[in-house]
Order: structure tokens, then C-alpha cells, then sequence
């Protein structure tokens, strides 16, 4: 059914998946050089991380784990998650409005069969929570195979991280770079092959 959502009865699951997800985060950060401000985009099926297909699962406290450790790292560098919806909100963003203060906001509240429960977890632990359409964040994770590639900045740059899953979810990271252009008489500022500006 569609407004079903699912409970975990082994709670040292879900500390693995929150110990999981605070492992990558601090991976990502370190690979992806990201400083503060800088926006992680994250995906995110609950469903995958129990084993199960993607959206047939949904379990809220799982999301509000992974929520959990990934914040325990990203917070205190004052990184933001920018939390995908899932596809019944077309992959909507929701981040807080500090880390966006002009974009163009929309107006829906994630549920975790109508956005999922990771994102709908982001929004209830979130200051002031907003959703947009679009972000193109700095770097992202992908977790179960949720496709955020539509939020990244171009040029994405795959990221290898040692944990490559969170529960039984394949974790898939990136970072971004910005584009080499000019052509062969072009040079290149060295600084910027692996990442942004660190102003």
C-alpha cells in the first residue's frame, strides 16, 4: 500500500547505517576538499539500505539515522546536505534557506512515501527548512542507486570511498571540478584540477 511505512525491529541495524553514513561523509569531505558552505546533494532509499527495492520500504528511522551521522560530520564544518526527494516529488530539493537564501523556493512538505523518509527526516531536523526544483551542489551521495546527478555542478568526478555502502545500499559519491576549456594553447590553473576555490 501506498502510505505504508515499514519499522526496524534490530536497532544495531540502524546504529550501523548511522555509523555507515557518518564514515562516508567524513571520506567525502576529506576526498572532495569541501569547506565550509559548500552543498553535499544526497540520495537516499531507506528501501535499499534494508535490502529491499528501491521505494517499497520506506522506513523513517532509518532515514533520520543517516540523517544523523552524516550531520555529525557535515554540521560542525558548516557543510550543508541538500536532500534529494525521491521521484513522486520529481527529485526536489530540500535544504536549509541559509545555504540558498535567493533561490527560488517551492512550496511542499516530503512525506516517506511522497519524498522519501531520508528527505522528510532533513526537513523535520533542518532550522528553516526550503524546497527548490534545482541546486547544483559541490559534491554528492548517492545511496541505493537514486540518481542525483541532475544536482551537481558541472563537471562531475566519480569518488571512490572505501565505505562503498550504507546498510546493504551501494553508496555511489562524487565531487565536482570546474571545466577545462581553451584548447591546446590554453593553460591551466593547477589549483583547480581537483576542486573549487578554497577563498
Amino acid at each position: 500500500m501506498a502510505g505504508i511505512t515499514y519499522e526496524v525491529d534490530d536497532k544495531n541495524i540502524v546504529e550501523q547505517i548511522k555509523s555507515d553514513a557518518a564514515k562516508a561523509a567524513s571520506e567525502l569531505v576529506e576526498t572532495a576538499h569541501l569547506k565550509p558552505g559548500d552543498i553535499v546533494v544526497v540520495g537516499c532509499s531507506t528501501s535499499e539500505t534494508l535490502g529491499n527495492q528501491v521505494g517499497s520500504h520506506s522506513v523513517p528511522e532509518v532515514g533520520n539515522a543517516i540523517y544523523q551521522g552524516l550531520q555529525s560530520v557535515f554540521g560542525p564544518k558548516d557543510i550543508y546536505i541538500a536532500a534529494q526527494c525521491c521521484e513522486h516529488l520529481n527529485r526536489a530539493i530540500i535544504i536549509e534557506h541559509e545555504a540558498v537564501p535567493n533561490a527560488e523556493i517551492v512550496n511542499v512538505v516530503p512525506q516517506p512515501k511522497a519524498g522519501g523518509s531520508f528527505a522528510t527526516a532533513c526537513y523535520a531536523n533542518f532550522k528553516a527548512p526550503v524546497a527548490l526544483e534545482h541546486i547544483k551542489a559541490n559534491a554528492g551521495l548517492d545511496i541505493g542507486g537514486t540518481l542525483i546527478g541532475m544536482h551537481l555542478r558541472e563537471v562531475a568526478v566519480p569518488v571512490r570511498l572505501k565505505q562503498n555502502h550504507i546498510g546493504k545500499a551501494i553508496l555511489i559519491a562524487a565531487r565536482t571540478r570546474p571545466k577545462f576549456i581553451g584548447g591546446e594553447r590554453a593553460h591551466y590553473d593547477e589549483t583547480l584540477k581537483d576542486g573549487y576555490p578554497q577563498f
